[in-house]
């Protein structure tokens, strides 16, 4: 026998071995490694696997891993969220006697956020891939990330622009409210990429000097710069607009966050929450509003105010970023009506929408259960009548069959002696609503004094109440009466104070001295210093008593106007009795309505709940407490209103939730600290990223080019997609949907390659002054050339949108078949760049340069 063999792996730069060693015996077996190599992956010898695995796990880790860049990105932008959004107060001469008045304005120019801060935040992951990868490849040139910068630029101005064209509802269109900004960002995003072709090809051929990388990124402030003057409107006289007047977006941005042009629908054109800001007296104002039409409960109520604050708020692309990545991760959600349920959502859109006010059926408390409860509270009978029918009436819910127990109990009158004792179980079936119990009297032909007992009504034990609710007269006094007089009819008190909040004033008018027959009594309300449609809702009517019925209720709505005021009255008078009735003494009864010393502490707690619901649609988070739970729970905690796929794909992103909690939350320190290790963080995980998209290319025969081009621009870029998409349905502009995607464009150019190559043409001066910075052009320049191309087609198309009846004089939605028509354009150009840049990078067909 031999000795035991020992087997190893073992590699060194061009080769893997197995080694097999026993005793003085030693044997190779190698082969050549792959190319398939990146700056950190493979972690460990994956080369003795099959191919095809090792491809299907680098691919579900590159899609995981885009999930990743979402969720850390989403931080990043939540920081320059709560950068941009600083404020600085200002005080406006008033004409009144109440001081200057005093209004917020943004410390940021709009259009300088967009450029600076918020290019960024959607741009990074592409800039950081560039960045790291040239530093990565010893500050040679690589393809990945310049590639991915190209294809990134394609995909957001030809197929974001496409969605958002054909994602408007019909009817309606969406124009670019910043022209002049526009114009500017689209030269721009042309120049950027006319200026990389001058770069490689005719100034110095594949090299890449010093001036050129740091010009490539000066670009970028002279972007800013001239898109600001154009904001200002300092340019205005280029673009034939007259230069005095400034757009509504530059009021926004000169005199504070207001939204103009919106319509408050319901509430008369109001705008109770400007800029998005909630005090007492706005609140208040909506609310009574509101109450006017709909049934809506305080907590209903509290949800619609707390999603108007925040859709008041001025909204930036990146907060419909952060919104779209957190839908798509589970995450907790910031749009006003994800928060809503559908009845409550339909509410909302009559408030916004509907300028007639209309009366809106809301259901209120009780709308979700069957009341059941007797027609009266209490009836008289003769001893001698025998059997006689007790009414029990049904409303609210009426769709399902439900049961009620009828049952006795004795008063002064005793079970058997003076009634047969009743004990039943009535059934309502569905769209039921009365039902009818007969009740014996027993004439012993005694006189006696007059008697009472009581029916009562109970659910029956054992089953399910859940839709079946007792009324508020579930119980009926039965009086035995030994005469056959009709009765007098009078108000129970000559008195009702009432508070304002009460809902109802109930006024109980009794039946005395007999309860023979049916009797109709007309009411009417007569106005003192409670105004009937202003205080109270007053006018005229009839309460009509069954025969034996001895007490009946009138209700009058009391209108709570929520606003202090002093006590006010008004009365109620019956007259006009019929059947030989008569009226008694106490016809008139006042009714005070009272300063509802409940008014601070309802509003008190409006705004606490409506503080509760605009903290919950927060983008950002104020401390680690928050953040931790933001990331432990599904859909940030709102678990009622998260779906299956948020718990899928919470349980997905669970991980990468759980690590970037340690990020600095937005609210500290300004946005700063987060917006540093976030970035940070970024990088990182770009590194990741670059590693498996060259790896996974690698290994099924795609070139960097290639795979660049299409699964990492599509993976950062997808985000983006439902967030332009969102904003062009929501916004009453384009300038968020489309409008910002070719200043973003130019970004990426002039920071995404600008950095790195001043990086790599310093490096390269420093120790390689001989060679220099090469840069080989092959694909770049025509991958840059055909992109320029299309995108001076598709801006061309979206410039004469613009002007042109046939799509809507727009630059979104319009007619279908012109909207349709551009979308079906701008995505055959963005294919149609996918395929000839795949072409020319297999040596299929040229490049012209």
């Amino acid at each position: 026998m031999g000795e035991a063999m020992d087997f190893q792996w073992v590699e060194n730069k061009s080769h893997v071995c197995y080694e097999e060693m026993g005793g003085f015996a030693t044997s190779n077996f190698c082969g050549m490694k792959d190319d398939c190599q990146g700056m950190v992956l493979p972690l460990f010898l994956e080369i003795t696997w099959s191919k095809q695995l090792r491809a299907a796990l680098y691919f579900i880790g590159l899609l995981y891993s885009f999930m990743g860049i979402s969720i850390v990105s989403d931080m990043f932008m939540s920081a320059i969220e709560k950068i941009t959004a600083k404020t600085k107060q200002i005080h406006l001469a008033s004409s009144g006697e109440d001081g200057p008045d005093v209004i917020e304005v943004p410390v940021w120019n709009g259009t300088v956020a967009n450029l600076t801060l918020m290019a960024l935040g959607s741009s990074a992951p592409e800039i950081m891939l560039a960045t790291i990868g040239i530093i990565g490849n010893n500050f040679e040139a690589e393809a990945l990330g310049p590639s991915t910068i190209v294809g990134s630029a394609a995909f957001n101005l030809l197929a974001i622009s496409a969605v958002c064209i054909s994602g408007i509802p019909d009817g309606e269109t969406r124009k670019i409210a910043q022209f002049p900004v526009f114009c500017i960002t689209a030269l721009f995003s042309i120049l950027a990429y006319v200026w990389l072709v001058l770069v490689l090809v005719v100034i110095s051929k594949d090299l890449i000097e010093i001036w050129e990388a740091v010009l490539t990124f000066l670009f970028f402030p002279l972007l800013v710069i001239i898109a600001y003057a154009a904001d200002k409107g300092w340019l205005n006289v280029l673009f034939c607009q007259d230069p005095a007047k400034l757009t509504n977006k530059q009021q926004q941005i000169e005199l504070g966050n207001v939204q103009t042009g919106e319509s408050e629908g319901m509430l008369g054109n109001k705008e109770y929450f400007r800029g998005g800001k909630l005090d007492r007296d706005a609140l208040v104002g909506f609310i009574k509003e509101i109450k006017k039409n709909t049934k809506l409960s305080d907590e209903d109520a509290a949800v619609i105010a707390a999603s108007k604050v925040v859709d008041s708020q001025p909204k930036s692309r990146m907060w419909y970023r952060i919104g779209a990545t957190r839908n798509m991760t589970g995450g907790r959600k910031i749009q006003p009506t994800l928060k809503m349920n559908d009845k409550l959502k339909e509410v909302y859109d009559a408030i916004n929408d509907d300028s007639e006010m209309p009366n809106i059926e809301y259901p209120d408390s009780d709308a979700a259960k069957s009341i059941i409860e007797f027609h009266a509270s209490s009836a008289a009978v003769m001893e001698s009548i025998g059997t006689f029918k007790v009414l029990i009436c049904r409303h609210g819910k009426l769709t399902s069959t439900v049961r009620v127990r009828v049952e006795t109990i004795d008063g002064s009158a005793n079970e058997g002696e003076d009634y047969q004792a009743v004990n039943e179980v009535l059934t309502f079936e569905p769209h039921e609503t009365e039902k009818e119990i007969g009740v014996t009297i027993v004439d012993d032909n005694q006189w006696e004094p007059d008697e009472e007992f009581f029916l009562k009504l109970a659910l029956v034990s054992g089953e399910d109440a859940s839709d079946l609710k007792l009324g508020r007269t579930s119980i009926m006094e039965i009086t035995i009466l030994n005469d056959d007089e009709p009765g007098t009819f009078q108000f129970e008190k000559r008195g009702h104070l009432v508070k304002e909040s009460c809902g109802n004033a109930v006024l109980s008018v009794v039946r005395q001295n007999g309860a023979d027959g049916d009797v109709t009594i007309k009411w009417r309300t007569i106005d003192k210093t409670a105004i009937s449609g202003k205080d109270y809702t007053g006018g005229e009517g009839e309460i009509e008593f069954k025969h034996g019925e001895t007490q009946r209720d009138i209700k009058i709505p009391i209108i709570d106007d929520m606003e202090y005021e002093k006590d006010e009255n008004f009365e109620i008078e019956l007259h006009d009795i019929n059947n030989g009735a008569k009226l008694g003494k106490i016809t008139r009864t006042a009714i005070t309505i009272t300063n509802d010393d409940e008014f601070n502490s309802v509003m008190s707690k409006l705004m606490l709940m409506t503080n509760a619901n605009v903290d919950e649609m927060r983008v950002h988070n104020e401390t680690w407490a928050q953040q931790f739970k933001d990331a432990m729970v599904v859909n940030g905690g709102d678990i009622e209103n998260a779906s299956f796929g948020d718990y899928v794909m919470h349980l997905l992103t669970f991980g990468f939730k759980l690590i970037f909690s340690i990020i600095p939350p937005a609210g500290m320190g300004g946005g700063w600290p987060c917006f540093f290790v976030s970035l940070s963080m970024i990088g990182l995980l770009v590194i990741v990223v670059g590693d498996l998209a060259g790896i996974f290319g690698c290994l099924v025969g795609l070139e960097d080019e290639i795979t660049a081009i299409t699964f990492v621009a599509l993976g950062t870029s997808l985000p983006d997609t439902f967030a332009s998409k969102a904003a062009a349905v929501n916004e009453k502009s384009a300038d968020n949907a489309i409008g910002n995607v070719t200043g973003s464009n130019s970004v990426n150019v002039f920071m995404g390659l600008g950095i790195p190559w001043m990086i790599a043409s310093i490096y390269h001066a420093i120790y390689n002054p001989d060679v220099g910075f090469k840069v080989d052009a092959g694909a770049l320049v025509f991958s840059v050339l055909l992109y320029t191309v299309c995108a001076i087609l598709g801006l061309g198309l979206i410039l004469v949108r613009r002007f042109v009846p046939f799509f809507g004089s727009s630059e979104l939605g319009g007619p279908k078949a012109g909207k349709y028509a551009s979308s079906a354009f701008l995505l055959l150009l963005w294919i149609s760049y996918i395929v000839f840049s795949s072409l020319q990078t297999y040596g299929v067909i040229t490049s012209p340069l």
